[in-house]
């Protein structure tokens, strides 16, 4: 009798030890009782409840970070395959979706918009296997003897611009496609690179495009648990319809005459501007700076609306800016 162990795979970029690490020791090697290197000592489990619980970096994500690097010059990041997908253990769903008896994989649900598997992936494809190795119906390929691990382990071996070889079922057809793999287009990006954060102000509402690090400064470090549903749906779920696209919200409603009864709007999204939707804060600045109408009018989500003349608007913002020692309403970024 065969045993199998399934091997979970998670997209975390260090491992948990039971061994402090000391301050000053970040940075230095982690071994295993047979002397291996086995990481990079990462940071320490400070909290009064627990003791000796440490993280590190391992082994492959180093080597994965120091060839990146050498292949582009420059950190790229993992690759991703650019799809949500659906196991297919249900033979009723098998069979319905026009798979043989001997044919294993699963179902795409959907495909990034801004991901390359886009000119290639269609929903409801079924992908049989990633570079010859097959794909079996609870998503998992072959790890070392006798285990199994979820097929994104082989994407993650990749380097972004590299091509995979993906084997697709498609109306009962069999075809194969040669793709590049890229990194992962966030709606809600990860990281803000290199620059201070984006922001926009007008009338007293103060615009500011979605990120993880606002989200944290925003809600804390359990921003996942204590953000808006909503903006943790997007967060998780939501897919970018072009590679500019941002989420915008009103961050906050700096308090005057012109803004009474908005108050309280905080961290809603802008949905458009007179009509027209926002693309992303860049785009919502040029329709507020170019405004000719006698109002400005913001959909929100919730079917919340904000109108103000436009004239007015634009006159109260130099008058708050100057009660809140704000010198600029806008980011540098969004003066060019």
């Amino acid at each position: 009798m065969n045993i199998y162990v399934l091997i979970n795979f998670q997209s975390w970029a260090y491992g948990q030890i039971d061994a402090a690490i000391n301050s000053g020791n970040s940075g230095g090697p982690a071994f295993n009782d047979r002397g291996i290197c086995v990481g990079i000592a990462f940071q320490s489990l400070k909290h009064e409840d627990v003791e000796n619980i440490g993280y590190v970096i391992p082994t492959p994500v180093i080597q994965h970070f120091i060839q990146d690097y050498e292949k582009s010059g420059e950190y790229t990041g993992f690759p991703i395959i650019g799809i949500e997908w659906q196991k297919m253990e249900n033979p009723d769903l098998r069979k319905a979706m026009g798979m043989k008896p001997d044919q294993k994989g699963v179902r795409v649900r959907r495909v990034e918009p801004t991901a390359p598997e886009s000119g290639y992936l269609r929903p409801s494809d079924i992908i049989l296997s990633f570079d010859g190795i097959d794909i079996a119906n609870d998503g998992t390929v072959p790890f070392r003897h006798g285990e199994r691990i979820g097929f994104s382990y082989l994407v993650s071996q990749k380097y972004t611009g590299e091509k995979a070889v993906v084997k697709v079922l498609r109306d009962s057809k069999v075809h194969e496609f040669r793709m590049k793999l890229a990194t992962h287009k966030r709606l809600i990006a990860a990281h803000v690179k290199g620059r201070p954060p984006s922001y926009y102000i007008v009338a007293g509402f103060v615009f500011a495009a979605v990120s993880v690090p606002y989200l944290r400064s925003e809600y804390g470090k359990d921003y996942e648990y204590d953000a808006p549903v909503k903006l943790l749906v997007k967060h998780l779920h939501a897919m970018a319809e072009s590679p500019d696209e941002q989420l915008v919200v009103v961050s906050q409603v700096l308090v005057a005459d012109i803004n009474i009864g908005y108050e309280e709007i905080v961290n809603t999204q802008v949905l458009a501007v007179n009509g027209q939707p926002v693309k992303n804060l860049k785009n919502l600045v040029t329709m507020v700076e170019n405004c000719k109408d006698e109002f400005l009018k913001f959909d929100l989500e919730y079917d919340q609306i904000v109108v103000l003349k436009t004239k007015t608007a634009k006159a109260a913002t130099k008058d708050i800016l100057t009660t809140h020692c704000i010198p600029s309403a806008m980011s540098d970024d969004l003066k060019t």
